[in-house]
């Protein structure tokens, strides 16, 4: 019988997988359930800008059952209902407060909110989706007493490590504040993850990749990475039809292959959670990637992983 390899992660999958992960704590699965708290953007009220992230339209990843009108625990109720059908084994959940900046707002609102979401059984804990600027001491404090009870996570926006990207995308917010607020948050011993996007305009390929050995520095627990899609409705869509020459959209199969490469400089230390970004078709400028789901994808890189005899980490000069 063939030895299976396991990796530095505790298993024989060849990256650290979220899922994985969440296993090994719990001994089951654990399903995020989103939740559309009503939050803005400072990037949107003036704040910090106005018009919001070039790509940004969050109705194409927010879930129908996602309305700011209901209660958190109607939506989390709700939510609980949508994935049973979808997920049977799902025996836990984690509040995922998901549509724009969920710690932007007064610490008690915040307390309050977090904590109806904490109250409905069944909930372990926390993950919080914000952006860099939108942190502080008083609300790391809170994120801090909450995690010494449950599972508590903030995942900060980040999507580029470079200034000249995200000044492009109008996001409002230098990489150095991203690498500020993620190792306060660390060191407070919160979770702390990240999203980052793969083909903005003005990126080489290669400035992509180097971002691997930038983001290893980081002292981050899990991380997603999404390809850019351009939606339809956003600035982003009319600087495309604009100037398409500005755009290098990855193909599937050119995706693959540099993901994989990707993977193989990033720490086997961090927990990969997504690997590319589903919006709905109809949403989409373009063709896409046909009908490949994520758990479709996620199947064909681990295949050509194995194909190549590759691993997350294993050009990771650490």
């Amino acid at each position: 019988m063939e030895k299976k390899t396991i990796y530095p992660w505790g298993h024989e999958r060849r990256f650290n997988a979220y899922s994985n992960y969440f296993r090994s704590l719990y001994g089951a699965r654990v399903q995020k359930v989103s939740i559309d708290a009503g939050f803005t953007c400072p990037n949107r009220d003036g704040t910090r800008g106005s018009g919001g992230c070039t790509y940004c339209n969050n109705d194409a990843f927010n879930p129908s059952y996602c309305i700011p009108e209901k209660s958190v625990s109607q939506q989390i109720e709700e939510g609980i209902q949508f994935h049973k059908w979808r997920y049977n084994e799902a025996v836990s959940y984690l509040a995922y407060f998901q549509a724009f900046s969920n710690t932007y707002a007064p610490v008690e609102t915040l307390r309050r909110l977090y904590c109806e979401a904490l109250d409905y059984l069944g909930v372990i804990g926390l993950i919080i989706g914000t952006r860099p600027d939108c942190i502080d001491d008083e609300k790391l404090a809170l994120l801090r007493d909450l995690s010494d009870k449950y599972y508590v996570a903030v995942e900060y926006g980040i999507e580029s490590c470079y200034n000249k990207t995200l000044l492009r995308i109008n996001r409002g917010h230098s990489f150095n504040e991203a690498v500020e607020a993620v190792e306060k948050t660390s060191a407070l011993g919160i979770k702390t993850g990240a999203h980052f996007i793969f083909g903005l305009p003005g990126e080489s390929r290669q400035e992509m990749l180097d971002q691997a050995e930038i983001i290893s520095k980081l002292p981050l627990h899990t991380v997603k990475f999404h390809q850019l899609q351009i939606i339809n409705g956003t600035s982003m869509e009319h600087e495309f039809r604009t100037n398409p020459a500005d755009f290098e959209l990855f193909t599937w199969d050119e995706y693959l292959l540099f993901f994989i490469s990707f993977l193989e400089r990033l720490t086997p230390h961090i927990v990969v959670e997504r690997f590319t970004g589903e919006a709905p078709p109809r949403f989409l400028t373009g063709e896409g990637w046909g009908k490949k789901r994520t758990d479709q994808i996620v199947s064909l890189i681990e295949k050509k992983m194995e194909e190549l005899d590759t691993w997350q980490g294993k050009l990771f000069k650490g």
